[in-house]
């Protein structure tokens, strides 16, 4: 296929690889109803930027490039030259003019006149002002940069080899295509004043479309698109629709603040895509501004994305992927998961820890959560096995404290029970959340509970189903203070 064909199927962003309908169950060991701490998934590998990593064609296609860009920059040919408008003929002089005839007259009218001393100092002074316009516009720039890292090979910036591999990885090291991609962002983003996004604002409202949240397991941070929540009033009218593509190219640039660009740095983004509620045929507006906006990105930003994964996706998907993926290079479908709605947490747990997953996904995290951070670390894992009962206790020694917890268990459809048992015998238990079923569509709990006395918090789930349910929890005691 040619890059071309594939750059459009990856800018429609619509490419999605089915996989597995569900994970291989993990292989039931003796101990394994016991917590724990969760495990990462085995990692998703991202092509290495060390030198010494590289294939000998891939070595050789980036010094080519480097070499290629240095002329270029030096060359002032990086970016376009501004047409200089011809200017409208000046007439000549009247005492120019009554020479040029009386030279005529002297010369019998066929010989052509010299020029005066008169059209000889315009002409100079004409020369001049030219020569003046072509020095400024050949001013070279050796200082040229994208995303900080500086671009002049020869200025022996580690950074350069990463974002060069970018741009040859995304035309298949092919550098006369590469160099063409990289000036063209370059222009982009002149045209586009890059330099000035950050400082804009914008309506409160897109906010909700698209945001950064949160890290994965590898450390990539997260961007999530909810197409669901754009209507037409958004993108209404042209200046909207400028507004709307602005807005997302900042929060693009947002993330590619947070990346690393060392050989050993974290330098591309896990992406979300929600596609519940997404635009359809009736949006056509919207569709055509998000569709616009993928494109920019794509053509702008290459390999910036570790993982593509596409959430709450319709079965016409399926149908559409099996099309569309014989077009696509390995490459990019590597990058492409995606999970109908009953699959989205377990999905998501594959690359990204329970704590940094959105609560309406699945997981624990909050908006403005004032009660844990990642400095309280990572949630723990208990599995229970089918028609089983877990049960988990929250202990403290003393009264007079606070206990704050999350609990979730992935996919719920178990019974779900929590009390405050103390210590002394002759106390009463307290019931803290009575027995009930809980549906699937449940998002995590988060519980808080002040004793009086020393004692525990005990949590019970019972799994009547015939399948095994991971179950994550995490909590905290505050003391009392005086």
């Amino acid at each position: 296929m040619t890059v071309e064909v594939e750059c459009k199927a990856e800018a429609v962003q619509v490419a999605v690889e089915p996989v597995k309908a569900a994970a291989e169950e993990v292989k039931c060991e003796k101990d394994e109803s016991k917590p724990k701490t969760v495990e990462k998934s085995s990692s998703y590998r991202e092509e290495s930027n060390f030198l010494s990593d590289l294939k000998e064609h891939e070595k050789k296609a980036l010094n080519d490039l480097k070499t290629k860009l240095e002329e270029a920059i030096l060359g002032n040919a990086i970016f376009k030259k501004k047409e200089t408008p011809k200017k409208p003929a000046e007439e000549k002089p009247a005492e120019a003019s009554e020479e040029v005839a009386e030279k005529k007259e002297e010369c019998g009218g066929d010989e052509a006149p010299k020029p005066t001393e008169v059209c000889e100092e315009e002409i100079a002074k004409k020369e001049e002002c030219e020569a003046v316009e072509k020095c400024e516009a050949e001013a070279v720039d050796e200082d040229i940069s994208i995303w900080g890292v500086p671009l002049l090979p020869s200025k022996g910036n580690e950074s350069t080899n990463v974002v060069l591999l970018k741009f040859l990885r995304a035309r298949e090291f092919k550098v006369h295509d590469a160099l063409e991609m990289l000036k063209k962002t370059l222009q982009w983003r002149k045209e586009f004043k890059i330099d000035t996004l950050l400082e804009e604002e914008f309506e409160a409202d897109l906010a909700a479309a698209a945001y950064m949240s949160g890290v994965d397991r590898e450390g990539h941070p997260i961007c999530y698109n909810i197409f669901g929540v754009l209507d037409e009033k958004t993108v209404a009218t042209e200046e909207k629709r400028e507004q709307f593509l602005r807005w997302r190219v900042q929060l693009m640039e947002k993330g590619v603040e947070k990346l690393d660009f060392k050989a050993d740095g974290i330098n591309s983004l896990l992406q979300i895509n929600d596609l519940n509620n997404s635009p359809g045929a009736s949006k056509k507006e919207v569709r055509a501004a998000v569709n616009k906006a993928v494109a920019l990105l794509q053509d702008n930003y290459p390999e910036f994305v570790a993982k593509n994964i596409f959430i709450n996706v319709p079965f016409w998907y399926y149908a559409f992927h099996s099309l569309l993926s014989p077009f696509l290079t390995q490459r990019t479908r590597s990058k492409l998961v995606f999970a109908r709605p009953s699959k989205v947490t377990e999905t998501l747990l594959k690359y990204i820890p329970i704590q940094e997953i959105p609560v309406q996904y699945g997981g624990m995290k909050r908006e403005n959560d004032f009660e844990f951070s990642n400095a309280d670390g990572e949630a723990t894992e208990v599995m229970i096995k089918a028609g089983c009962t877990e049960t988990i206790e929250i202990p403290t020694p003393e009264g007079g404290t606070t206990f704050i917890w999350d609990v979730t268990v992935v996919g719920w459809e178990v019974n779900y029970t929590e009390e405050f048992v103390p210590t002394d015998e002759n106390s009463y238990t307290m019931i803290v959340h009575k027995c009930k079923k809980m549906s699937s569509e449940e998002e995590a709990l988060r519980k808080t509970f002040k004793n009086n006395e020393a004692g525990k918090i005990v949590i019970t789930v019972q799994n009547s189903s015939g399948k095994k349910k991971k179950l994550f929890y995490r909590y905290k005691i505050k003391k009392a203070s005086f």
